[in-house]
């Protein structure tokens, strides 16, 4: 007696294209996935973009009428909200699904079906929030949310639902990544490469994606809660009703202090591969600089509050939350010596990708060493809602994130593509973006100093605001047009393609050992891995002598043979077959159960801003996905024909 598998019928056959649009909503492919995520979010940085723009045209000249209040408050809260949510975490996710198993020696992630619906509900969540603007109904509480002023009672209207049902969504998409990316790091490395053969960017991705799995359900609690408030008439943060309006804040910060981390991590990886490649030379105290990782992640949870110094917490909270923010700046100042370390001596190549890097290193130093000056309670509450803060978080989140991963870009775009982007373009993109920034926000240190508040509008003629604004506004034009040179630069390289190589910059780590672009199973053969960065000591077997000296802390010799092996044996990517034994190479069916599931999902949040009926249709496509997935055969053999 045989029995059958049981299958759940399809309405979509199993996708076979490999080119085309229904190749891409049905691939599982990491490296496609993370082209998906670059390609989104960096039209999302777009929209943000001209959100700035938007504002700092109105603040350009004093008591300027070009955008009501309205308007202003809902360009502020989609431009803060955009950047954080839309920009830079999916950015970072975009080098997250392209390099993790590539650096790793892996072929896919762990669990490829659930890196897709990460994505689709990414989408979908990112469009939910965006298509306010469409309704003329844009939210407009601040990308911060503070109740009661985003509670139904002071903010009517369906703006911040929107915000709130869209961030509910994305949340969704965070977990699911970032559960994805603990599992293929812990469970899919190469042989041979244990925890500290990792490279730095990959730690820093396990960090980062411990803290988005911790962190993102503390925001889906506020989330759930201020949604229930404004659709079911709920009370949790309505004073009248029983609630507190203060415990939003302490479950937002709760969530948004690890979230800096989030966002700021993931550009420090970056920085620690760009900086040994081009000074030719090892990172320096790698293990300082993953410890010095693992301690902002774990601190990060400790320094909220610091957020909340004018709120009224008491005396003993704020020292308490003052002394954890002062040090928390240690384990940095220790990443920042660690980089210049790596410089010093080494023979150092100022190309694109490096100057964006070095230049993240003194951008972020800037925007820490006045976020420590925030450390201090009496400090804060001068500075508190001023433009000070905002030079502080921009310096940090523009000048950090946004730089490191512009380095990226350039770093690894010969690897993705196969050919380099324009250097003289390049130049041109970091210059313009260097000016830009800066002029734009080191004039807002002095503007809060001199009692500008934030999230004004307008301001009189008489408050001496008018020249450092008016810099401001014509250094954001300047970053725009620094940002339009990439965009320039992206089409011309592709128009005139420059190939690159395989190794174009010399590299050290795994991910420079395969072809480029790489092939959609990665590697031919799984590398087999002896020491920290293993692909450079492959390449170069005589320089394995310095590596005991400088990473053994006995200082013991080099162990008999060693060098000879290295020499005898062959780079990793030579030759086909499998690691399987089995003559063949395992890759993942690919489905269109993900994108359905992403539906499911986005019809649930637009029944929350329509009727029942739209989150009835929600929850069938969703039921109906999740049943096709559960059920979807694996790997079907095909047909053979005569």
């Amino acid at each position: 007696m045989t029995t059958k598998a049981l299958t759940f019928p399809r309405i979509f056959p199993r996708p076979k294209a490999t080119t085309g649009i229904w190749s891409w909503i049905g691939t599982v492919d990491h490296k496609r996935i993370g082209t998906l995520y670059g390609i989104t979010s960096f039209i999302w940085f777009i929209v943000g973009g001209i959100e700035a723009i938007a504002i700092r045209a109105q603040l350009a000249t004093p008591e300027n009428d070009l955008i009501g209040p309205e308007m202003y408050n809902q360009l502020f809260t989609m431009h803060g909200t955009t950047m954080v949510f839309l920009v830079i975490m999916p950015l970072s996710a975009a080098f997250f699904n392209w390099l993790i198993p590539l650096q790793i020696g892996a072929r896919d992630v762990a669990f490829p079906r659930l890196n897709a619906l990460s994505f689709w509900i990414f989408l979908f969540g990112s469009l939910i929030i965006n298509f306010s603007w469409l309704t003329g109904d844009a939210p407009n509480g601040g990308w911060f949310g503070y109740a009661p002023n985003s509670g139904i009672t002071f903010n009517p209207g369906l703006g911040m639902t929107y915000w709130i049902v869209g961030l509910n969504v994305l949340g969704v998409a965070s977990i699911a990544a970032g559960l994805n990316f603990i599992v293929t790091i812990l469970n899919m490395r190469a042989p041979g490469m244990d925890m500290f053969k990792l490279p730095i960017f990959t730690w820093m991705t396990l960090v980062t994606s411990v803290l988005i799995v911790l962190a993102l359900p503390i925001l889906a609690v506020a989330g759930i809660q201020l949604q229930t408030d404004r659709i079911y008439g709920t009370h949790f943060f309505n004073s009248l009703g029983g609630g507190d309006p203060v415990m939003w804040q302490h479950i937002f910060w709760l969530f948004g202090h690890p979230e800096v981390y989030i966002l700021i991590l993931p550009a420090m990886g970056i920085v620690s591969e760009v900086l040994p490649t081009f000074a030719r030379k090892p990172l320096f105290g790698y293990g300082f600089v993953v410890f010095a990782g693992i301690v902002i992640g774990f601190m990060g949870w400790f320094v909220w509050s610091h957020h909340m110094f004018t709120v009224g917490l008491g005396p003993a909270a704020n020292t308490a939350f003052s002394v954890s923010t002062m040090l928390i700046a240690v384990p940095t100042g220790v990443k920042i010596f660690n980089w210049l370390g790596t410089l010093w001596g080494g023979s150092i190549r100022f190309n694109t990708p490096m100057l964006f890097s070095v230049s993240f290193i003194a951008m972020f130093t800037i925007g820490g060493l006045s976020g420590v000056i925030h450390a201090s309670p009496p400090t804060d509450a001068q500075q508190q809602d001023t433009y000070f803060v905002v030079a502080h978080f921009h310096y940090v989140l523009v000048g950090g994130a946004l730089l490191g991963i512009f380095s990226g870009i350039y770093f690894w775009w010969p690897k993705m593509t196969g050919y380099f982007l324009n250097e003289k373009l390049g130049i041109a993109n970091w210059l313009l973006m260097m000016i830009g920034f800066n002029l734009q926000f080191a004039p807002m240190h002095w503007l809060g100093m001199d009692g500008m508040p934030r999230r004004i509008y307008t301001y009189a003629e008489n408050m001496g605001w008018e020249t450092s604004n008016a810099a401001a506004s014509a250094g954001g034009i300047i970053l725009g047009i620094g940002v339009l040179i990439f965009m320039i630069n992206v089409w011309y390289s592709m128009r005139n393609k420059v190939e690159a190589g395989d190794d174009p910059w010399d590299g050290r780590t795994l991910e420079w050992s395969t072809s480029s672009p790489p092939p959609p199973h990665d590697f031919d053969e799984i590398p087999q891995v002896k020491y920290r960065d293993d692909f450079w000591f492959r390449k170069y077997p005589e320089t394995i002598s310095e590596y005991y000296h400088d990473h053994n802390e006995h200082d013991q010799a080099v162990p008999s043979g060693a060098q000879n092996d290295l020499e005898e044996e062959n780079l990793p990517v030579v030759s086909g077959g499998s690691d399987d034994g089995h003559g063949g190479i395992h890759l993942p069916d690919m489905s269109y159960y993900p994108f359905i599931l992403g539906v499911g999902v986005a019809g649930i949040g637009a029944g929350f801003l329509s009727n029942n009926a739209v989150l009835f249709v929600g929850v069938g496509i969703l039921v109906w996905g999740m049943l096709g997935w559960s059920m979807e055969p694996v790997n079907d053999p095909e047909p053979e024909h005569d």
